[in-house]
């Protein structure tokens, strides 16, 4: 049985206290940055690619990467990101989780839409089932995770379990990155680049915590080094998803398999779900296989997906 009373609770939550309703328009410039941020990026992407004459699919070698930094459209994309991030911290400051993650996923939308229109191309009918797959996917799951989580503190013992997993996760992809490069596709960089920002934004979430705690120990210090590893990989998987693909496809990947995974974390991990009851079990296995499918759909037949 659906929780009405959950869901009474949490509007009860929003009729009382207007204030949390002040993250959603940090939250919406937060989404078109991001959008925005993509676009450039990608256009300095391809911009470095043609003149260098060495496609970068296959990975962005030195002086690609170097060339990135003297581009003015990547550089104004990447600022543009950051500001996006710092919009969407703010966002959950102010706002509980299911408010204003959902709208995260707006990015993609407009992202494609503005890349269509700057391409000069039509979406085919199959590329707009996968968009409307990916947002209806992590709507439902964030929304579901909001319902039944219960907020956790991270305890030494998680946070060690949460850097081993992310330091396997890290390898892997380095590893096949390392074997497979020279055939890699755009969906194998932005599984990869979703699934590390998971990560990333989970120890984010948890450095954040213990230094306004005034908790600054070894473990703190090895979540800031894993945060900057994870956050130098996985933007350099982004920048080869650029070259290998559409910035609509990217983003796709980015606000579907990052929330997926940071919620993965705190369900498996921190036991953030530990209660949750037979429906919401479903609706978490229903929600992340209808957006993950949207991504593979939309890699697949999305009219600038290379073959």
């Amino acid at each position: 049985m659906f929780p009405l009373d959950d869901l009474s609770g949490l509007t009860d939550q929003f009729t009382q206290d207007p204030a949390r309703l002040i993250g959603i328009p940090f939250a919406l410039v937060g989404a078109v940055l991001m959008s925005l941020g993509a676009q450039f990026q990608h256009r300095g992407v391809v911009k470095v690619e043609s003149s260098s004459g060495r496609e970068a699919a296959s990975g962005l070698n030195f002086a690609q990467l170097k060339a990135l930094l003297q581009r003015p459209s990547w550089v104004i994309g990447t600022v543009m990101l950051a500001l996006a991030i710092i919009f969407q911290l703010s966002a959950l400051a102010f706002s509980p989780l299911i408010l204003v993650q959902p709208l995260g996923a707006i990015a993609l939308v407009i992202t494609s839409v503005l890349n269509a229109r700057i391409a000069k191309i039509t979406l085919n009918r199959r590329s707009v089932v996968a968009i409307v797959a990916c947002v209806a996917g992590v709507a439902l799951f964030v929304t579901t995770a909001a319902i039944v989580g219960v907020d956790r503190p991270v305890t030494s013992t998680a946070l060690i379990v949460i850097l081993v997993a992310m330091v396997a996760v890290l390898a892997i992809f380095a590893v096949v990155f390392a074997v497979t490069r020279s055939r890699a596709k755009a969906i194998f960089y932005i599984v990869a680049a979703g699934c590390i920002y998971g990560f990333v934004a989970t120890l984010a979430k948890v450095i954040l915590s213990r230094v306004s705690h005034g908790n600054v120990g070894w473990l703190t210090i090895l979540c800031i080094v894993g945060l900057i590893a994870g956050t130098a990989l996985g933007a350099y998987f982004v920048q080869n998803a650029y070259a290998s693909g559409p910035p609509d496809l990217v983003i796709a990947g980015l606000t579907v398999i990052d929330p997926l995974v940071a919620v993965a974390v705190g369900i498996i991990v921190l036991r953030e779900a530990a209660n949750a009851p037979l429906w919401a079990i479903f609706s978490f296995v229903i929600a992340g296989t209808v957006a993950i499918w949207g991504v593979f759909q939309l890699a697949r037949h999305h009219p600038q997906a290379k073959p």
